[in-house]
C-alpha cells in the first residue's frame, strides 16, 4: 500500500496507526520516558510526553520511506536530499585505507546508507539479521535492491577489515552493542555498553572514521550531514579504544540531543 498512494497520504496513515498503537504499548512509552528522562533530566513530564508522541510518528514515517525504496533515485535525491560535507568522505576515501561511516539509531539511518549507495559510493551496512528469515530477506533485498550491501553481524569482522583494506566503506552504528562485547562508558552522563567495532576497525586498518546522519526536515525532506573525519591516532594508542570511542559517542550525543524525537530506542537503553 505504501508504494500505491501518494507519500503524504501513506505518511498520514502510518501515523493513525502509530498513535492507535501509542495508547496501548505501555511497555514502549515507559521505555522511551525513562531513556528521556536521563537526556532531559529538567523537562516536564509534559514535555517529555510530546517528544515521545514525535518519536512514534517519526518512526511510523521512517517505515513508510523504507517500504517506498523502489522508488528513490538520483532524481529522488536531488529534490529531497539536501547533502552537507559529502567532501568529508570523499578525502576519506582518498587516504586509501578505506573509511567506517558511524552513524546511530536516529533519523533515517538505512535511507542515509542508500543515498549514499545512489551516489556511487562502494559501501556495505553491518546489519543485525531479524529472528524471522523472511522479515530479513526483505529487508535486505530493500537494502540491496539501490546497492547498499549487507553485512550480517556475526560475520562482519574479517569481511569488514577485508572491504576497508580494498578501500571501501563500510558503515555501523554506535549507539547500541549488540555483542555483549563493548566498551562501558557515559553515555549522557550514565555507564552504558558502546560497541567498540568502529574504535577497533580504525586501529587495525588505518581507516578514517566519518560520523554521518541521515535527519528528517520539518517538512518531511532529509538533510546527510557528514562530519570531521577522525583518525586513531598515537594519543588513542595509549588510551586502547575508549579515547576513540569517546569522541564518536560525544558527537552521537550532541545529535540525540538536538534530534531526541528521531532517536528510534523503544527499549530501556540504561540498565539501572
Amino acid at each position: 500500500m505504501a508504494l500505491s498512494i501518494p507519500l503524504k497520504l501513506a505518511y498520514k496513515i502510518a501515523i493513525f496507526f502509530s498513535d492507535l498503537h501509542y495508547l496501548f504499548a505501555y511497555k514502549d512509552r515507559r521505555a522511551v520516558k525513562e531513556n528521556l528522562r536521563v537526556i532531559f533530566p529538567e523537562k516536564s513530564n509534559r514535555e517529555l510526553r510530546r517528544l515521545r508522541i514525535r518519536m512514534s510518528r517519526n518512526f511510523a514515517k521512517y517505515l513508510v520511506d523504507f517500504f517506498r525504496f523502489s522508488k528513490l533515485d538520483k532524481e529522488y535525491i536531488k529534490n529531497n536530499v539536501h547533502i552537507e560535507n559529502a567532501r568529508y568522505v570523499d578525502e576519506a576515501l582518498a587516504k586509501g585505507n578505506g573509511v567506517i561511516i558511524l552513524s546511530a539509531h536516529l533519523g533515517n539511518w538505512e535511507l542515509g546508507g542508500v543515498v549514499t549507495a545512489l551516489l556511487g559510493y562502494p559501501i556495505w551496512a553491518v546489519a543485525l539479521a531479524h529472528k524471522d528469515k523472511e522479515v530479513d530477506d526483505f529487508f535486505n533485498f530493500q537494502r540491496q535492491s539501490k546497492g547498499l550491501k549487507v553485512i550480517p553481524l556475526g560475520k562482519a569482522v574479517r569481511q569488514c577489515l577485508n572491504l576497508l583494506k580494498e578501500n571501501k566503506i563500510v558503515a555501523l552504528v554506535g549507539d547500541r552493542d549488540f555483542t555483549e562485547k563493548g566498551v562501558i562508558l557515559d553515555f549522557f552522563g550514565k555507564p552504558t555498553s558502546l560497541p567498540e567495532g568502529p574504535a577497533a576497525f580504525a586501529a587495525k586498518t588505518g581507516a578514517l572514521i566519518v560520523p554521518g546522519f541521515m535527519v528528517r526536515n520539518t517538512d518531511d525532506s532529509f538533510t546527510l550531514r557528514f562530519e570531521k573525519p577522525l583518525e586513531f591516532s598515537a594519543e588513542d594508542k595509549n588510551n586502547g579504544l575508549t579515547g576513540m570511542i569517546t569522541r564518536y559517542k560525544t558527537i552521537i550525543e550532541d545529535y540525540i540531543r538536538k534530534y531526541p524525537d528521531q532517536w528510534y530506542m523503544y527499549r530501556k537503553f540504561w540498565a539501572k
